[in-house]
């Protein structure tokens, strides 16, 4: 099977145009109130990372709406909870600081993305403000905003992603057969599976 691969920005633009002028312009270099508001309603965000040899990283971060703290028009901060401790963006950042960020509202097709360069906070005096149930975060990414647009709906539209009539969540392959997959033969939940046992989250991806 044959297949063209594009291998420079020429011809790339000869295959897609150049983007309109007012969707070129729309680039930010700080929050504005519109943003803001957006971020204050978003309780998911995608963080993209990459090692300085180009190893990407792609994680979900959530929290109740308006997790992001914002510190300034230019500096926000993503709180990190107890989760399964491998930390790949995190340790990317501290070889390649640069993040993107795509923030999401729940119903909303239109996201807002956040490019910009990150540092690992440990402790902050705004470490008070990231608690959720009265516990604080372990860390924090603070980024240091240097782009931030609006993206258009187009992606939602046409997966219809917020369309409960598109959803099959049993059509994917169940927790047991994911087990089945990733785990040793003769580890204990694989034994459950194989006799049709119920897994809870935390089993299935365990916060230590």
């Amino acid at each position: 099977m044959s297949e063209q691969v594009v291998r420079d920005a020429a011809s790339l633009r000869r295959l897609v145009a150049a983007p309109v002028p007012r969707v070129a312009a729309k680039v930010r270099s700080e929050l504005g109130p519109v943003d803001l508001d957006f971020l204050a309603r978003s309780p998911f965000c995608i963080v993209a990372t990459s090692d300085v040899d180009g190893n990407a990283d792609a994680s979900p971060k959530g929290d109740p709406p308006g997790f992001c703290h914002v510190l300034d028009e230019r500096t926000i901060a993503i709180p990190e909870r107890a989760g399964n401790r491998r930390l790949d963006g995190y340790l990317n950042v501290l070889t390649n600081p640069h993040v993107g960020l795509v923030f999401l509202v729940p119903g909303r097709g239109d996201t807002l993305r956040i490019n910009g360069t990150a540092t690992v906070v440990s402790d902050a005096d705004w470490f008070s403000e990231l608690r959720v149930n009265d516990t604080p975060p372990l860390l924090a990414l603070k980024v240091a905003v240097e782009e931030v647009f609006f993206h258009c709906s187009k992606a939602f539209l046409r997966s219809r992603l917020w369309n409960p009539e598109s959803w099959d969540p049993q059509g994917a392959p169940s927790p047991a057969t994911i087990l089945r997959t990733v785990l040793p033969a003769d580890d204990p939940l694989v034994e459950r599976a194989d006799r049709g046992g119920d897994f809870s989250d935390q089993e299935l991806y365990p916060t230590p």
